[in-house]
């Protein structure tokens, strides 16, 4: 009998098996960044979720006792994210983003950025619209602009991406949250099919890993798609088209904001006279970016 058939038979309780998953995730040396950090809230995660129970569920009734199937549900999901290295957002189809829950799998990146909190902060001061359009460029599952949405409940919001199979994922959670028609996809390359849309806000993270680091990832980012992560040898081509198009679609007072992660240094070598403004984060992040419309305008106009 294996160790899994062992544990099945063996574990009890919620605990139980928080304390078995987090060992055995552990010593398989698995790479946690998709939502947690340590194996401890990675096991904690991965069994309430798997059991359909919040994250705030009380630690009391961490000692329920599970049934037969809840038990082999468990199991099979502790081996798939050990043996497969599989990211548990795609093996629970969860993701979090603003404190809302997202659906995803593996046609799109699993939700982890800092842009988090701005939208949480309503992107102020730098959004001044009462009722402001914004575009969620490069959008995947469509998170940061749904979340857009809901935190700002005047605004407009349209979610663009290259890859159909995104947007798929895409129209899944505007329909979940119920936000149509004040959230739409749009396919579109970059920015070919926005014709003379206009917008205060354009909110993107969009491919940036550079060749070096795409190939040195650890294995739980190759079930995501590659189209989501590399973007040329310095991580930054989709960055470069952007800062050279984005203007014609902001409004007088609009603003651009960029997450481009580790490849900031390469950007802010390439362009060393463009003032772009750095934000930080409290809860952590690095790598975002800022440039008004004038901005844009005076070291990237045509």
């Amino acid at each position: 009998m294996d160790k899994y058939q062992q544990a099945k038979k063996s574990l009890k309780t919620i605990t139980d098996f928080v304390r078995f998953a987090a060992s055995e995730f552990e010593k398989a040396g698995l790479y946690f960044g998709h939502g947690t950090d340590n194996a401890w809230d990675e096991a904690v995660a991965l069994v309430l979720q798997m059991l359909e129970l919040p994250s705030d569920y009380p630690v009391v009734m961490f000692e329920a006792r599970l049934i037969k199937e809840e038990k082999a549900h468990l199991i099979s999901a502790i081996q798939t994210r050990i043996e497969d290295r599989k990211p548990l957002a795609y093996i629970t189809n969860k993701g979090f983003f603003a404190g809302i829950e997202f659906f995803v799998d593996e046609r799109v990146l699993v939700p982890r950025s800092p842009l988090a909190e701005l939208v949480e902060t309503q992107f102020n001061p730098w959004l001044i619209s009462d009722e402001p359009r914004i575009l969620d460029l490069c959008c995947g599952s469509g998170c940061i602009g749904i979340a857009c949405a809901a935190y700002l409940p005047d605004s407009e919001v349209i979610v663009s991406d290259i890859s159909q199979e995104a947007l798929q994922v895409a129209e899944i959670n505007i329909d979940q949250a119920s936000l149509y028609p004040r959230v739409q996809a749009l396919e579109s390359d970059l920015f070919s099919a926005m014709r003379d849309m206009k917008f205060d806000l354009i909110v993107s993270n969009p491919p940036y890993v550079d060749a070096e680091d795409l190939s040195d990832m650890p294995a739980e980012f190759f079930h995501e798609p590659e189209i989501g992560l590399g973007s040329g040898n310095d991580g930054l081509d989709l960055t470069k088209n952007i800062l050279s198009q984005a203007s014609e679609f902001l409004t007088e007072h609009g603003v651009l904001i960029v997450e481009v992660g580790n490849s900031w240094p390469a950007l802010q070598e390439t362009f060393a006279d463009v003032p772009f403004t750095w934000l930080e984060f409290e809860r952590g992040g690095e790598g975002v970016f800022l440039l008004t419309k004038q901005q844009l305008d005076e070291h990237f106009s045509a």
